[in-house]
């Protein structure tokens, strides 16, 4: 049945129902799809239209407010008031607030008026009181910075009661913000306590482990993030913002001297010391309790219990692809009663109180390339000012982009619904369609021979340097900057088959298919492998592979061998097959890889939705590097250097990977 989804301004907008599923393809002028449209329509019941108000007001701004914290730490704040158009004076009101807490600078990063980074006049023209405030060590504020110190969460809660009590204010609190700011709203949520002024959140390309999600990658360091973000961006900002302020105003000289060099010492204490620990082998580099307090997943029952609604957006190419969709479940499953860790379940009742969005984003398009002001305003004056906008009530809450139709599928669950686990088991049988040294085949026909093995080499570097990792894992900056040139220049973004060449990747191939199907959500590789080494490095690629050889990269995992244990109560299984291998990469857990042996790899692939045309193949490149994006410690490489693995494919050692698919 076709229906007419409302909401969507002047898209047209025509949904297939497919019991819980239904796919929603509005476009933008020229033909390109607007997936921030299509998300609008998708986001209320059947029914409903809501359009956003007129600019009714301008701003009225008052700068560096002080906001003592309990230990006496001042933070700053920025201040925008909606004001009378006529004497610019603030309006009586009363108006809700919405907050933001950035690690970012208020006076530099803020200029972008973005509501993913700081104020944003868009939503004070609409009636409503919009606050930034840099987090303490950050920007002009006082004390000192670690990363997503805890001290943060308790200064969120000061900080929106404080909020809600403004001049003007009417006592609601909505919290915006991508990234950093994402995290920050969560982890405040899950803090606040029940009948808090906090009523909503929008946490944009948010974390759900940020050790696993980020940070690391199957143990391994996400070195081309970690390295831009901790060595280069934040001191960066740090230096740079209370320079901004002295020079918007003279008068913040002597202040802003001393915050520049507490955030100078910050630097040399904290970040040297961070990144020293982290590549060295200290604390930080395993999942312990350093990521354990600093990650949403841990609250996200608490968010559900503080009664606080949640819409959330992600991206498929994100730095937290895998920890968007994660968030989705696990809020849902709070609000059912159930375990915020665990899959959701096939039919399981869901609200329109949580809500994901998983776009065709990176990091950067998500956060400042995209506008997502209209579908915010819609989620605020639905629980902030009680307009009846139907998103509390809408059937389909998770809206999954579909990288292969350019569409959205509207859904329920995740697992999403109607995936069947299917697994293909890696075959010596040439597929006659890669350039790599093995040219695999995938089938579903389990191995019977005794023997069969691909072999395949450790370097520090590969031939994989150029391809799709490369950008999502630097926040999508070169597709960011190449998406407004007229041409491509580096098309190994959205081709990897140079990374498939050279002796540290094997390729198993499928044959075309003769029907679509559709790639959706996690995925698992399971590896035996032999190797002369007492450590492994995996990386798993899957890629849509066109008839005239083109392959597009859809999703990645990796793992090192010495962190492969499994934590069966974590892990995810559907109709019996695992589809999210969980690993404990705790110091505890590691173990050496035992040198010649077969060894069975548990391998975690990041989620994706993205329909498999008729004609195409699927493809699985098994690499054993993804330099620059990940970065063995040097105790790591001590143990990698010169590694010669054996990819086993025998009736006792049958590599694989598991594919959820619809279709």
């Amino acid at each position: 049945m076709l229906r007419r989804i409302a909401g969507c301004g002047s898209a047209v907008v025509l949904a297939l129902s497919l019991g819980t599923l239904a796919v929603s393809a509005p476009h933008a002028a020229g033909g390109a799809v607007d997936p921030i449209a299509a998300a609008v329509a998708a986001s209320a019941a059947p029914g409903h239209h809501w359009t956003p108000g007129d600019e009714t007001y301008a701003v009225a701004r008052t700068l560096d407010v002080p906001v003592r914290m309990a230990d006496g730490t001042i933070l700053r704040a920025d201040i925008e008031t909606p004001a009378d158009p006529s004497t610019h004076q603030p309006a009586a009101g009363p108006f809700p607030v919405l907050l933001t807490m950035s690690p970012y600078g208020k006076d530099t990063a803020g200029q972008l008026n973005s509501s993913a980074i700081g104020l944003d006049t868009y939503f004070v023209k609409r009636g409503y009181i919009d606050v930034v405030v840099d987090v303490r060590g950050a920007g002009n504020s006082g004390g000192h910075f670690t990363l997503f110190d805890p001290k943060q969460t308790s200064d969120g809660v000061a900080l929106v009661n404080w909020a809600a009590g403004l001049p003007h204010a009417n006592g609601k609190v909505g919290l915006h913000g991508a990234s950093y700011l994402g995290i920050d709203q969560m982890l405040t949520a899950g803090a606040v306590g029940p009948n808090s002024p906090l009523k909503a959140i929008f946490p944009v390309v948010s974390a759900n482990e940020i050790y696993r999600d980020t940070a690391f990658m199957g143990g391994i360091p996400d070195a081309e993030f970690d390295a831009a973000y901790i060595g280069a961006l934040l001191p960066v900002i740090d230096i740079l913002d209370p320079v901004v302020a002295a020079m918007l105003d003279p008068k913040n000289l002597l202040s802003s001297a001393q915050v520049l060099l507490s955030h100078l010492s910050d630097i040399l204490n904290y970040n040297a010391k961070f990144v020293l620990q982290t590549y060295l082998g200290g604390p930080e580099s395993y999942d312990d309790a350093y990521w354990a307090i600093r990650s949403p997943g841990s609250v996200l029952d608490k968010i559900v219990a503080n009664g606080v609604p949640a819409y959330l957006v992600g991206g498929e190419y994100d730095l937290f692809q895998r920890g968007e969709p994660l968030n989705y479940a696990g809020l849902q499953n709070a609000w059912s009663g159930r375990p915020s860790t665990a899959p959701m379940l096939a039919g399981q009742a869901v609200t329109g109180r949580y809500q994901l969005l998983d776009g065709p984003f990176t990091h950067l398009s998500a956060a400042i390339g995209t506008t997502m002001d209209e579908l915010q305003l819609e989620w605020f004056d639905t629980w902030l000012k009680g307009a009846d906008t139907g998103m509390g009530d809408t059937p389909t809450p998770l809206h999954y982009f579909d990288l292969g139709t350019d569409t959205y599928a509207n859904t329920t669950t995740y697992p999403l619904t109607g995936a069947a686990p299917t697994t293909f088991y890696f075959s010596g049988e040439p597929s006659n369609s890669a350039l790599s040294r093995n040219d695999g085949t995938l089938t579903t026909s389990a191995p019977s021979a005794t023997t069969g093995a691909d072999q395949v080499r450790w370097l520090p570097i590969g031939s994989s340097i150029c391809d799709r990792s490369i950008d999502q894992w630097s926040m999508g900056v070169l597709d960011f900057i190449t998406n407004r040139l007229p041409v491509k220049p580096i098309p190994c973004l959205g081709d990897d088959r140079l990374g498939q060449t050279g002796p540290t990747a094997l390729t198993y191939t499928t044959t075309p298919l003769a029907q679509p199907r559709t790639v959706a959500g996690p995925i698992s590789a399971t590896v035996y492998a032999s190797a002369n080494t007492a450590e492994t490095e995996w990386v798993v690629n899957v890629e849509d592979v066109a008839p005239d050889g083109t392959s597009k990269p859809l999703t990645q995992g990796a793992l090192l061998g010495s962190l492969r244990a499994v934590d069966a109560s974590r892990s995810w299984q559907v109709d019996g097959k695992t589809v999210l291998p969980y690993h404990p990469y705790t110091k505890a857990s590691a173990v050496p890889v035992p040198k010649g042996a077969v060894t069975r790899y548990d391998v975690e692939v990041f989620p994706t939705y993205s329909t498999i045309a008729a004609g195409h193949r699927i493809r699985v490149t098994i690499d054993t590097t993804d330099f620059p994006h990940l970065a063995p410690t040097p105790p790591q490489l001590a143990k990698l250097f010169g590694g010669v693995y054996e990819v086993q494919r025998t009736a006792t050692a049958p590599s694989s990977v598991t594919i959820p698919l619809i279709g």
